[in-house]
C-alpha cells in the first residue's frame, strides 16, 4: 500500500515544469458522482469493520473538494485522524490537505498554521510556499493579515509539534 502523494493529486497537465497552480487546486470541486463513489467505498469498508488508509484518504480528499461546508468539515476530521496515524511523509501530505480544506472553509488562520507546520520542518517545500503565499494574499485582501501575524507564535508551536511528530514517527 502506498498513500497518494501530494504530487499524485495536484499535478495538472501542462504545469509539471512550472509548478503548482494553487488557485486551480483551491477551486477544484469534486464531481458529485465521484464523491458518491468514494462514500460508497468508505461506507462498505466501515460496515466490514476495516477502513483502509487509502479509502479514508480518497473519501476525505473528495469531501474537502465538495462545494458544501459540512462535507469539507467531515473531510477535515478524516484527515486529522489520518494525520495521527501517518508516517513522516504522509503526515506532511495530510498537513497540506488540511491547509487546503481550511482555506476552502475560509479559516485562513488555521490554513496558514498547517502550512507553516510543513515549512517549519521543510522550509523550501514548494507547494507549502505557494499555499502560504495564496493564504497571505487572501488574508491581506480581506484585512486579516494582522491577526495572522499575532497568531504566528501559535503557528510556530504547531510547527514544533509537527516536527516532534515527524521525529517520533521517524524513530519507529
Amino acid at each position: 500500500f502506498r498513500h497518494t502523494a501530494i504530487s499524485d493529486v495536484i499535478t495538472y497537465p501542462g504545469n509539471e515544469s512550472i509548478g503548482v497552480n494553487m488557485e486551480e487546486i483551491i477551486n477544484d470541486v469534486v464531481d458529485p458522482e465521484d464523491l458518491k463513489k468514494f462514500e460508497r467505498k468508505y461506507n462498505k469498508e466501515l460496515v466490514e469493520g476495516k477502513i483502509t488508509t487509502n479509502t479514508q484518504f480518497e473519501y476525505a480528499w473528495a469531501l474537502t473538494r465538495s462545494k458544501y461546508g459540512n462535507d469539507i468539515k467531515k473531510g477535515v476530521g478524516l484527515l486529522e485522524e489520518l494525520f495521527q496515524q501517518g508516517d513522516e511523509q504522509t503526515q506532511r501530505d495530510y498537513l497540506y490537505y488540511l491547509s487546503i480544506a481550511n482555506f476552502r472553509l475560509k479559516d485562513y488562520e488555521k490554513s496558514l498554521k498547517y502550512c507553516r507546520a510543513i515549512l517549519h520542518v521543510e522550509p523550501r517545500n514548494h507547494q507549502a510556499l505557494e499555499m502560504e503565499k495564496l493564504i497571505k494574499d487572501k488574508m491581506a485582501k480581506e484585512g486579516l493579515l494582522g491577526m495572522a501575524i499575532v497568531g504566528g507564535a501559535a503557528a510556530v508551536a504547531i510547527g514544533g509539534i509537527a516536527a516532534l511528530g515527524f521525529a517520533v514517527s521517524k524513530g519507529k
